[in-house]
């Protein structure tokens, strides 16, 4: 019975549809039928423009519907999309900006930047140089020089060079610019001449050689700071130190110079205007500076303590370089318990001023051409601030003289890959940079030249220095033409009558603040004071 009801409504839905359909035609028909009355067209013309403005009123409805549709979606949308399209839209500018074949290439297959990264061609610049070609660019933002300087060996590769030809420069106002150094030829092919007075004086620091395109570097103070040099023999480190001390005379002012010259004739030329020189390979002579300078650090740092307490400023000491050539000498023991004793002894009073003299101003200079791992003790090695390494056979010994870690820093150097058939030249280690440098080769006449204005200027120093017991000495044995005098020659001609030539020495002791010392060459029981030593009192500070 139920499929009999629903069999009728169907029926009854059918007829319904029908009639509807029959209606629909009827409107339709009277709706053409009055079109063509109204235009006088056919029939068929009439049924065609009906259809056709139909569609075009449909396609114009649809077209409103989607451009509300949009309007109402980018209303809606949030603002870091839009954000995003706009940077879209400027990557696509961006790279729509050619990239430099060359570096983008290089810096790509070096790892210095991503392989979907470029060095835009508007952002490069290329200068020939004397000696290469310098190139001035931008990294691709999220990187800086420091990713170009990690792979510099590879860098350098790329470009068909060895890390020797190249040279990394940072820029002062912008993390991604770098600026890459690239030579035509092995560094100091060409020797550079030797630098003017003038242009020493300029340098912003003290000069220690030419760099690779021959400009002046080498560091910015010997405040706080001391120098190691190693290499192997006949590679030039004499040659460095007398440039080094040169330029120490005409850019760093007044100052007190100690030598000792493990090679007997290296430092010659300076011994005119050192506080005290000695030639001597002899390690009593170096403990026995070591204690002289160490008892100066003391008193320097007792003053300033003094000076803290009392709330005062800390006073400025007088410049103070002690520069030892052939410094492992020193450092070796004979063999005998006593000789064993002295080598710690002479370590650890070494390191000790090394480590404790920087504040007061006393620097240290060591060059030894055995830079081996026994050659100068670790403990006085990792106290130097500044490293400078020249060829030797081996990575290992340019660790010795560099530091264990220094090939993990960054853009390292390996000395043992220079000519060495170009004397002088070497790895310059200082405030985590690598700098491939020469040393001067000065002229003996200038180096005279520069030596006798520095002691006129003592000289005239010490004439204006007023009337002391000390001041006393120092004229009496210029007067005398004596480098030493007994202590009791000395003693009468101050006004101290002790017969007893101890206690003499004990009162001239108190007046100079200088130690009494053994004659030089003579009895050991004939005891006094040197020119040199009381000439330096009488010229420091302390």
């Amino acid at each position: 019975m139920g499929n009999r009801k629903h069999q009728a409504d169907q029926t009854e839905e059918l007829y319904g549809q029908a009639a509807g359909a029959i209606g629909v035609i009827v409107i339709v028909f009277g709706i053409l039928a009055a079109i063509k009355d109204q235009l006088g067209l056919s029939w068929p013309a009439t049924v065609l423009l009906t259809v056709g403005a139909l569609v075009a009123l449909g396609y114009l409805a649809w077209r409103i519907r989607t451009a509300v549709k949009r309007l109402w979606a980018r209303e809606e949308q949030p603002a870091v999309t839009r954000s995003q399209e706009a940077a879209m839209a400027v990557e696509e500018a961006i790279q729509a900006v050619p990239a430099h074949p060359e570096l983008t290439a290089a810096l790509t297959t070096a790892g210095a930047i991503g392989k979907d990264e470029v060095i835009r061609a508007d952002e490069v610049t290329i200068t020939t140089v004397r000696t290469g070609k310098r190139y001035d660019f931008l990294v691709p933002k999220g990187r800086t020089y420091a990713d170009v300087e990690k792979k510099l060996g590879n860098v350098a590769g790329m470009f068909g060079v060895t890390r020797l030809h190249t040279k990394l420069e940072r820029s002062r106002d912008n993390e991604r610019r770098v600026q890459l150094l690239v030579l035509d030829e092995p560094p100091f092919s060409r020797p550079f001449p030797a630098p003017t007075r003038q242009e020493i004086a300029a340098f912003d620091g003290v000069p220690l050689g030419h760099d690779v395109i021959g400009e002046l570097a080498g560091v910015p103070t010997f405040d706080k700071a001391s120098l190691l040099v190693g290499g192997m023999t006949q590679m030039g480190k004499t040659t460095l130190v007398n440039g080094l001390i040169t330029c120490l005379l005409i850019a760093y002012g007044e100052f007190d110079l100690y030598l000792l010259d493990g090679k007997l004739s290296g430092l010659t030329r300076f011994e005119k205007v050192a506080v005290r020189y000695e030639a001597s390979d002899n390690p009593a002579v170096m403990e026995d500076m070591l204690d002289e300078l160490n008892a100066r650090v003391e008193r320097r740092y007792q003053k300033i303590q003094d000076a803290i307490r009392n709330r005062q400023p800390i006073p400025t000491f007088r410049p103070v370089f002690f520069i030892v050539d052939e410094s492992a000498d020193f450092f070796a023991d004979d063999g005998t318990p006593a000789g064993r004793e002295r080598a710690r002894r002479v370590a650890e009073k070494a390191r000790s001023l090394v480590a404790k003299a920087l504040e007061s101003r006393i620097a240290t200079v060591m060059l030894t051409q055995r830079p081996a791992k026994d050659a100068i003790p670790v403990m006085v090695r990792d106290q130097f601030l500044y490293r400078m390494c020249l060829y030797v056979a081996s990575e290992g010994t340019a660790k010795v003289a560099l530091g264990d870690t220094y090939f993990e820093t960054v853009a390292p150097i390996n000395p043992a890959l220079l000519d060495s058939n170009i004397k002088g030249q070497g790895v310059l280690f200082a405030h985590g940079v690598s700098t491939l440098i020469r040393g001067f080769n000065f002229t003996d006449e200038f180096i005279w030249e520069v030596v006798d204005e520095v002691y006129a200027r003592q000289q005239q120093a010490l004439e204006k220095t007023p009337v002391s017991p000390l001041k006393q000495a120092v004229d009496l044995m210029q007067s005398k033409q004596l480098d030493f005098i007994p202590t009791a020659e000395l003693a009468p001609a101050l006004g101290i009558t002790e017969s007893n030539t101890t206690e003499a020495g004990k009162k001239l002791s108190e007046l100079f603040g200088v130690r009494v010392r053994a004659s030089k060459g003579g009895p050991k029981s004939l005891r006094g004071y040197r020119l040199a030593d009381l000439t330096a009192a009488l010229m420091s500070d302390s």
